[in-house]
C-alpha cells in the first residue's frame, strides 16, 4: 500500500493536515492523528489524498470492505495516479475479490508500467491463482525495478523477498527441465564438455548473473569476455607450475629475510574517492613483494628471487612503458576480505599461481567462485568484477603477474601499447 500526495497548490492546506496526521501516528499519539485527519475530512471529504488516508486506516484497522470503498471514490477523483489503483488492488485482494484486484493493478501499471508496488502484486495474485511460472516473471519484473545493492522500502519488504523467493524457485525449476531436455542432446554428441553451453544455461536459467568487463583505464572491444580462461590455451603455465615449490622456497625466505620489502598493495593518496578500498588503503593487510612493478624491474628483489624471476621469462608479460609488466608476491593476512573491484584494462589477462593457501580462503570472478590449490594457477580476466578474502587464521600468500590477452594479434599489441604510451605521456605531470 502507498500513500498519495497530490501537489496541486490549492491542496496545500488539506496536505498540511494530512502529514501532521500522519506525524502524529508515528509518535503513537493516535487520538490527535484522528483529529487532524477528521479536519481535512471535513475540509475536503471529496479529496483522493483524504480518501486514500481514510482507506489506509481502514486497511490497518483490517476493515477492509470500508477501504474499498474509500479507494474506489479516490480513484474516480483521481484516475490518474498509480498509488491508488495499488491501494484499491491491496482491498480488493483482502476481500478475496482477485480479478478486482487484478483490474486494479492493470490500471496502475497502465500509467507507471514500473510501478514496484503493483508489479509485486501481480505476482501475488498470479500466484495465489497458482499460476507460478508468470508470478515468477511479474516478480522478475517487480525486482528489476530496484537499484542494485539497495535494500526495499521497508513498506513492501516482505513483498520482495517473497518475489525474490518465487524467482529462485522458478529458475530452479526452469533450469531442471531445461537439462531434461539436454541431457539426450549431450549425449548424441558424445557427452563432452561444453562449457560455454553450461555457462549460457546458467544464465538464461538465473542461476548466475552476467558480469560484463569493466576496466578502469582501457576497454578493447570484440574480444571474448571470459571470466576463467582454460589453461589448456596456456601450455607454458605447466613449466611454472613445475617450479612452484622452488618459488614458495623463494617466498619463505623473504617473509624472514627482506619483510621491509613489503608494501600495502593499495595505495591510493588522500581525497581519491575510492570508499571499497577505505579499509585496505596503504595496510599491509593486503602486501606485495614486487619483482616488476608497473614495467620496472626491481633488481635487488630478483636478486632474491632468481627461479621466480626465470619462471617468468616463460609468460608473454604484458610489456607496456610505465604500465607493465607487473608481478609480484600477494600477502593477504589472516581474516581480511579484498572487496569486489576491476581491473584497468581487458587487453591483459591476470595469471594465479597459489604458494601458500590456508582452509576457508576463496576467490570469485563474475558469478563464479573458486578455491586455489596450492600450485594450480589459473588464468582469469581482470576486468570483470572480483574479490578474494581468507577467512583463516593464517596469512595467504601467491604469485601474480600479467600477460597480454591472447585474442589480440601482435600488431593489436604493438597498437595498444604505443596507444597507451602515448596516453601516459599526454597526462605526465610537467616538471621544471
Amino acid at each position: 500500500m502507498s500513500n498519495v500526495n497530490p501537489a496541486a497548490p490549492d491542496d496545500a492546506a488539506i496536505l498540511r493536515l494530512i502529514q501532521a496526521s500522519k506525524a502524529a501516528g508515528a509518535t503513537g499519539r493516535e487520538s490527535e492523528a484522528d483529529q487532524l485527519l477528521a479536519r481535512a475530512a471535513q475540509t475536503a471529504p471529496a479529496h483522493p489524498a483524504v480518501l486514500n488516508e481514510l482507506g489506509l486506516r481502514m486497511m490497518l484497522r483490517n476493515e477492509a470492505a470500508k477501504a474499498r470503498e474509500l479507494f474506489l471514490r479516490a480513484t474516480q477523483a483521481d484516475p490518474a495516479h498509480p498509488s491508488l489503483w495499488s491501494n484499491l488492488a491491496a482491498s480488493c485482494y483482502s476481500l478475496g475479490l482477485a480479478q478486482e484486484a487484478m483490474d486494479a493493478i492493470e490500471r496502475a501499471l497502465a500509467i507507471e508500467p514500473r510501478h514496484l508496488a503493483s508489479l509485486l502484486q501481480k505476482g501475488a495474485v498470479m500466484d495465489a491463482r497458482g499460476d507460478t511460472r508468470n508470478a515468477a516473471q511479474a516478480y522478475r519484473n517487480a525486482l528489476a525495478t530496484l537499484p542494485p545493492n539497495t535494500p526495499a522500502p521497508p513498506t513492501v519488504a516482505a513483498m520482495v523477498e517473497r518475489a525474490r523467493e518465487s524467482v529462485r524457485s522458478d529458475n530452479d525449476a526452469l533450469a531442471k527441465a531445461i537439462e531434461q531436455r539436454l541431457a539426450t542432446v549431450r549425449e548424441r554428441h558424445g557427452g563432452g564438455s561444453f562449457r560455454r553451453v553450461d555457462r549460457c544455461i546458467e544464465l538464461l536459467s538465473g542461476q548466475s548473473s552476467r558480469y560484463d568487463p569493466q576496466p578502469t583505464f582501457m576497454y578493447f572491444p570484440e574480444i571474448p569476455a571470459i571470466n576463467f580462461f582454460d589453461r589448456a590455451d596456456f601450455p607454458w603455465l605447466d613449466a611454472i607450475e613445475a617450479a612452484t615449490d622452488e618459488i614458495r622456497s623463494e617466498l619463505t625466505t623473504v617473509l624472514v629475510s627482506d619483510r621491509a620489502g613489503l608494501e600495502p598493495y593499495i595505495a591510493y593518496p588522500e581525497g581519491v574517492p575510492l570508499d571499497r578500498w577505505r579499509e585496505l588503503n596503504k595496510s599491509r593487510r593486503w602486501s606485495a613483494y614486487f619483482l616488476w612493478n608497473q614495467g620496472v624491474a626491481q633488481a635487488a628483489h630478483m636478486a632474491r628471487c632468481p627461479r621466480t624471476a626465470e619462471a617468468l621469462k616463460l609468460a608473454p608479460q604484458c610489456d607496456v612503458a610505465d604500465h607493465g609488466p607487473t608481478a609480484f608476491f600477494s600477502i593477504l593476512d589472516a581474516d581480511t576480505v579484498i572487496p569486489p573491484h576491476t581491473g584497468v584494462t581487458n587487453t591483459r589477462l591476470t595469471v594465479h599461481l597459489p604458494l601458500i593457501v590456508p582452509l576457508n580462503c576463496g576467490f570469485r570472478v563474475g558469478s563464479e567462485t573458486r578455491e586455489w590449490l596450492p600450485g594450480r594457477a589459473w588464468v582469469f580476466d581482470d576486468t570483470i568484477e572480483h574479490e578474494a578474502w581468507n577467512r583463516s587464521d593464517m596469512p595467504r600468500a601467491m604469485l601474480i603477474f600479467d600477460i597480454w590477452n591472447p585474442y589480440l594479434s601482435e600488431a593489436e599489441r604493438d597498437l595498444v601499447r604505443a596507444a597507451t604510451e602515448v596516453f601516459g605521456k599526454y597526462y605526465a605531470v610537467k616538471t621544471e
